[in-house]
């Protein structure tokens, strides 16, 4: 039988009662085990028995209330801390009635009023200071249209706010690693290629400029200006190797596949009473509603690591996470606006390790020569010492102000070796063509244990910033494959393009010519279509149109606008098949975004490009001629589960 998540790993769902609506924006337990919960409707609730013990009836009761948006709560020193929209907020019950008496502004920062102005923590530090980060405002483009937007502050308990680093986009989590280091989470969007996770120190410039606008204020520590951040769309690492201060992702979390929308972090300090994952990361997803995990290692003093699938199937869009006292994890999740594939608008879980270890490649450290994999279980060796059981390649994203990145530089890498330890939990590859700066695919799906396991998920993504030194192997003293020419497959991206922010025309690809998107009205429909229709976006992964109605045979004029703040397309498929569809295309691994996710199948009748915010296509087709109820559907990973109308075609 194969191995699944829920196997290792059990999601319980905590009860919330009915009139409750709780759209979690923070997770903090208080030393007594209680849980507080503060919610995007400006609540929060205290939470008695979460753990569901002896009646198995959690016990709800509002704290306080009337709070602009708090996504982040902490618990110090007998009180509460919220950070609101424009305020980090000390709550405090002094009756001791279980309800807030006080509400004291530690300290408060301008506004513009911007929707999309989120703000984040506070993260107490060891000396008793709270960090907050800043999210930018939403035009069209990421814009800090207030003071320090974009960055992260350190608050002193008396309210002085000082600026720590800049260069943040949406800085939904943040948090530390085993050592005591801070690292934060990032989201796909302008200037940001793809998800990641990056180390952040005073007076860091980590990706994005928009901050860059206040860099000259009084108590700035990074000295950089917006003018210094080049728009080149070369990749991030050799931007930022001429730029002193621009500090590069830890772990990037490649787009699509180790989820769409970076949340929360968290490290395990539980000692194995988790798993066999102490020490490392725990990243949430609000897009696709699952967990990754982090393993980092610091190269040459500087942190890189690898990032691997750990546990889906949550009921709602993960955006924090929090230990509880029994070493299980308590889930919060939201998703009103910004979408996800777990289909509730909110909830609370419980994520609780089973006892049994799966059979994962649990780290991933470099090597001068390749990486060391090192497994949870030992390996069977007559499988690992298999050239074909792994697989190996590079990429990276562009670096622009555009939204997001399709994978460039995608390259298939030869292994030259293997090398088994003697108790087999740890696999020596030597790879040919390692690069600096570089996301590294390995998968490792030939791999069984020593009981015939499979692997429960066999691909990593490692960043390798740094190469370390060190002994090579010596292949004389391996067994040599035959040699092998992947240079049919190495596969690199168009130069890159720029345009202004702002509605534009999307570009015509490769397939524009294709019967399945054609971009300019054919001759022979001599000037005009019989129907033209208009689609555009609304928040919460949706169509504005649910349902279009065309004649059968009928030449149609689509014009999709993307209005959202994200990416989408529209495909047009057979009747029924929107999800599997968007299936196939978050299949399609890293070269779906090089193909606008859309999958080489019969079931795909129509369908637009990719666009990024702000951005327009027009597509031409003649409707099938036989009448249904035919779809349309938005494939970016994970969309396609929610983001789906009806094309009904009649006589």
């Amino acid at each position: 039988m194969t191995a699944k998540e829920q196997d290792y790993y059990t999601i319980v769902d905590v009860p919330i009662p009915d009139g409750i609506e709780l759209e979690v924006g923070g997770l903090a337990f208080t030393p007594d085990g209680r849980l507080g919960v503060s919610t995007r409707r400006g609540e929060v609730w205290v939470i008695e028995n979460p753990y569901m013990e002896g009646t198995r009836i959690p016990r709800f009761s509002r704290f306080a209330y009337g709070l602009h948006e708090p996504l982040g709560l902490a618990y110090h020193r007998g009180s509460f801390y919220a950070t609101q929209r424009s305020e980090i907020t000390k709550l405090t019950d002094l009756n001791a009635d279980g309800k807030a008496d006080a509400y004291e502004t530690i300290v408060s920062w301008p506004l513009a009023g911007n929707y999309h102005e989120y703000s984040y923590g506070p993260l107490f530090t060891p000396e008793g200071d709270m960090l907050v980060t800043l999210n930018l405002g939403w035009i069209g483009h990421g814009a800090s249209q207030s003071k320090w937007r974009g960055w992260m502050m350190k608050v002193s308990p008396d309210g002085k706010m000082v600026p720590i680093a800049t260069g943040m986009r949406s800085p939904a989590g943040f948090g530390y690693n085993a050592e005591g280091d801070v690292f934060y989470g990032e989201n796909q969007g302008d200037w940001v290629g793809s998800g990641r996770i990056t180390h952040v120190e005073t007076g860091d410039f980590v990706g994005n400029p928009e901050g860059l606008r206040w860099s000259h204020l009084e108590g700035s520590p990074v000295k950089l200006t917006m003018e210094d951040i080049p728009d080149t769309g070369e990749p991030m690492h050799k931007v930022a190797a001429d730029i002193p201060g621009f500090k590069t992702p830890s772990v990037w979390l490649p787009h699509g596949l180790m989820g769409i929308s970076t949340s929360d972090i968290l490290v395990d300090k539980s000692g194995g009473d988790f798993g066999p994952f102490s020490g490392q990361l725990f990243v949430g997803d609000q897009g696709h509603s699952k967990i990754f995990r982090v393993a980092l290692e610091k190269v040459n003093g500087v942190y890189q690591g690898a990032a691997f699938p750990f546990r889906e199937g949550f009921s709602s869009g993960i955006l924090r996470m929090v230990w509880g006292n029994d070493a299980s994890m308590f889930v919060g999740m939201t998703s009103r606006g910004w979408g996800s594939t777990g289909s509730a608008p909110f909830g609370l879980q419980r994520l609780i390790w089973t006892g049994k270890t799966p059979f994962e490649i649990k780290t991933m450290n470099a090597q001068p020569d390749g990486f060391e994999l090192e497994f949870t279980l030992p390996v069977a060796k007559t499988s690992a010492e298999q050239l074909t059981s792994y697989k190996a390649s590079s990429f990276t994203y562009k670096y622009h102000h555009n939204y997001g990145s399709p994978v460039i530089e995608l390259e298939e890498l030869d292994i030259k070796g293997v090398l088994v330890s003697e108790d087999g939990l740890k696999v020596r590859l030597v790879v040919d063509g390692l690069k600096e700066g570089y996301i590294h695919e390995i998968n490792a799906e030939g791999i069984k244990s020593e009981g015939g396991k499979d692997l429960l998920h066999s691909v990593g993504y490692y960043t390798l910033n740094q190469l370390p030194d060190g002994e090579k192997i010596d292949l004389s003293t391996l067994v040599k494959p035959p040699a092998m020419d992947h240079s049919a497959h190495q596969q690199h991206a168009a130069a890159p393009t720029t345009a202004p922010p702002g509605r534009v025309t999307a570009s015509v690809s490769s397939d524009a010519g294709s019967a399945k998107r054609v971009t300019t009205m054919p001759s022979s429909w001599s000037g005009s279509a019989d129907k033209t229709i208009i689609i555009s976006t609304k928040p919460g992964l949706k169509f504005d149109v649910e349902t279009i109605e065309v004649k059968a045979g009928s030449k149609v004029k689509l014009t999709f606008n993307n209005d959202d703040d994200m990416l989408h397309n529209l495909v047009i498929v057979k009747p029924g098949m929107a999800v599997q569809v968007g299936e196939a295309a978050l299949k399609m691994g890293l070269e779906g975004s090089q193909k606008n996710y859309i999958p080489d199948s019969g079931e795909v009748l129509f369908h637009t490009n990719i666009l990024s915010p702000e951005s327009t296509e027009t597509i031409y087709f003649e409707a099938p001629a036989v009448p249904g109820d035919y779809m349309y559907v938005c494939t970016f990973p994970g969309h396609a589960y929610v983001m789906q109308g009806v094309m009904k075609v009649v006589r």
